[in-house]
Parts: structure tokens; sequence; C-alpha cells
């Protein structure tokens, strides 16, 4: 008789925002199943979706590092912001929000007729000045409504008004654009390859545009709205003349306040979902064929999680190979019911009762580890035949 194998787990679970990273929440599962499986081999694959915590999750799922630069916020303060270069030394990973991100600006400061995408231009040329070759960018929660021309300006383009000035920062003065200058336009942007995490796929202008759908949220009154949607048009009217690039309709194009506009003019880009870029860099599903069981998680799972979160873009991948998933949330909302056709198996939730939020964030991998051991618990009864 050939020895038993062991069980195989990998875990691939989402950050649980304010509580735990990602790599943190694998800790914390695999402790609670060891306790049941102590000699398991347990593969972890910290993931993200494209939003916050990816960079952090593709810097440690590669064995990479974080570095940081300060740069210009979106009001031109400075801040400091992160950027990783993963394992392999030369792509690296940015999120926009860490230089260009909402949470920079107060609902008091919010203005997206004057904020600018200029920092994540700044992270850009950083990324370039340490000879990556490959840039991942999630374009998520930005502040910003300019088209991407901020960025685009830090990187050597210039926007000029028909005297030949530059234009002020912010989306607010693109109806002055004359001309735009590319021939100071940073020349390894050719060279370089950008995957642009977009799960949105909004256009530039218009009904569904970048400044009709986000622009509110942003601290656009309904007249900024008709003034920025009337601008980012005007722009796309003068890009397309003169550099002969159409980007109005492009879906992703009004992602982050028309930066995945940008992106797709000033650089080599291409927009993907946000999750099939981590599942592809973490290499989560070479690591899939192996599992006997694979658990997943995130803050929240409700109906929501099917349109590209984390759990659902996991459980698709291991549904290719035909392995089990069973997911641990923090919340679990309304809906969780339609996950069952999914490829998620099992959802259950950490929170041992009523308790105060703070505490809860703070108990997080406690309640993980306590959760993840009762499940190892069950699995180990055996299953009756249903």
């Amino acid at each position: 008789m050939g020895e038993k194998r062991e069980n195989t787990f990998v875990l691939a679970p989402d950050s649980f925002k304010e509580s735990m990273t990602a790599k943190e929440v694998c800790v914390a599962m695999e402790n609670g199943l060891r306790k049941i499986y102590p000699t398991a081999r347990y593969i972890h694959v910290p993931m993200a979706d494209g939003g916050e915590g990816t960079v952090q999750s593709l810097v440690d799922a590669s064995g990479g590092a974080i570095h940081y630069q300060e740069v210009r916020g979106p009001l031109g303060q400075n801040v400091m912001a992160q950027y990783g270069i993963l394992g392999d030394g030369t792509t690296a990973a940015i999120e926009m929000a860490s230089a260009s991100g909402i949470h920079l600006v107060t609902s008091e400061t919010r203005d997206p007729l004057r904020t600018t995408s200029y920092g994540t231009g700044e992270l850009i040329r950083k990324c370039l000045d340490q000879g990556i070759r490959k840039v991942i960018i999630g374009i998520g929660g930005s502040a910003t409504n300019d088209g991407g021309t901020g960025m685009a300006e830090a990187l050597g383009a210039k926007f000029l008004d028909v005297q030949g000035n530059s234009l002020e920062r912010g989306g607010g003065s693109l109806n002055r654009l004359a001309h735009i200058d590319v021939s100071g336009l940073d020349p390894r942007l050719q060279e370089v390859e950008f995957i642009v995490a977009c799960d949105v796929t909004n256009p530039l202008c218009g009904e569904h545009g970048a400044s009709r759908v986000f622009g509110p949220q942003k601290g656009a009154t309904p007249e900024m709205v008709q003034l920025l949607d009337a601008n980012l048009s005007h722009y796309a009217d003068v890009v397309k003349q003169q550099l002969q690039k159409d980007i109005r309709d492009v879906p992703g194009a009004g992602a982050a306040g028309g930066l995945g506009a940008g992106l797709l003019i000033f650089t080599q880009a291409t927009l993907r979902k946000g999750i099939e870029i981590v599942i592809e860099y973490t290499g989560l599903r070479e690591k899939l064929v192996h599992a006997d069981i694979v658990f997943t998680g995130e803050g929240g799972i409700d109906f929501q999680t099917k349109f590209g979160k984390t759990p659902y873009g996991v459980a698709q991948a291991a549904k290719e190979s035909g392995k089990p998933v069973i997911a641990v949330a923090g919340y679990v909302g309304e809906g969780i019911e339609t996950l069952y056709t999914e490829g998620i198996d099992a959802v259950f939730g950490i929170v041992p009762g009523a308790a105060d939020l703070d505490k809860l964030l703070e108990e997080g991998s406690a309640n993980v580890e306590r959760t993840m051991e009762n499940i190892a618990r069950v699995l180990k009864l055996g299953l009756l035949p249903s």
C-alpha cells in the first residue's frame, strides 16, 4: 500500500478591510486549520481584486517589496505614496489612490475642478527610473476628474491654451485646451507595458461617463458635473484630432475620473478586470491544481460578491479545477445563496456575537482562527451523503 497523501489546503483570501491584510488572513486561517490538520500542506495565496490592498497582495505573493515616495497629492499637497516592486524585479504595482485618492481630500476640500492625477504620474516616473518593464496599476478610489492629464503632465506632456500657456491642473480648465504637446513625453513609456486594473465599464463622457456617474461623490454639484462632462468631451475631441486616438466611448475610459482614458492615450495600456490580473500574477491557478479544499474570504460577502470581488474570482478559478471552495467573512449579507451556483460551496461568518465594531476589527485574526478550527472539525467528521 502507498503512503497516505497529506491534505493540501490553498488559502486565497482578500484583506479584511481595517482589520487584516490578506497575508495576515492566510496566517490566521492556517493557525485554525492546523489545530485539526497539523501535518497538512498549506499554500498561502494572498489575494485582492484590483482595489485597495492589491499592491500589498502582489508583493506578498511574489516575495517583492513595498517602496515609498513623496509625491503631490490631489490638491498639490505633499503626500507619502507607496508602490510595490514584485519578486521578479521588473514588474511594479501601483494603486493610483495612494497618490491621488479620495481619502487624501476632506469632505470640505473635495473639488473635482481642481484635483489632479499628477502624483500618480510621479509614481510611474519613479518606477521608470528603476528600470521597471511592466506596471500593474489599480485605478479605483480616485479624487480626480482630469482625464489623466495630471498623470501625463508629470511624465512630460504639456496641455496648452490658445496662447501656448500651460493650463491649470484639474478637470475645470480642460475647456480651454487648444494643444497637447507630447514632444517631451518620457520616451520610456513606449517600452513599458501597462496593465490597468479596471472593473468599471464607464465611457469617458455622457450619461454613464466619469463626471456624471462618479463626479458627485468627489464633490461635484450638478452644475460642476455638466461643466466637467463638457470639458472631458472637448478633451476627447482634441485627443482625436491631434493624437489620432478615439477614446471617448472605450469601456473603462471613464474610470478614475478619466485616468483610464489618460493611460490609453499616453501609455501602452491594456484594461483588465482586477481579479483576473491578481489571479494571473499570484499563480493561483497553478497552485489550485494540488488543492483538496480552497479557502477564501473577505471583510464582507453578499449579493455583490459575484460582480468581480475576490471570493467570486477565486471560486471561478477553483471551479475550473473542480475544487471545493469555502469562504469566511466578517459580514455575511443578503443574497449569498446566489453564490452557491457560482463555485462557492459554503459561507461562514466569523463574528462570535454582538460586539463593538472596533473590537471586532481588533479581534479579526482570532475570530478567523476560531472559525477555521470549527470548519476543520466539521471536515474531520467526514461528509454524510445528502
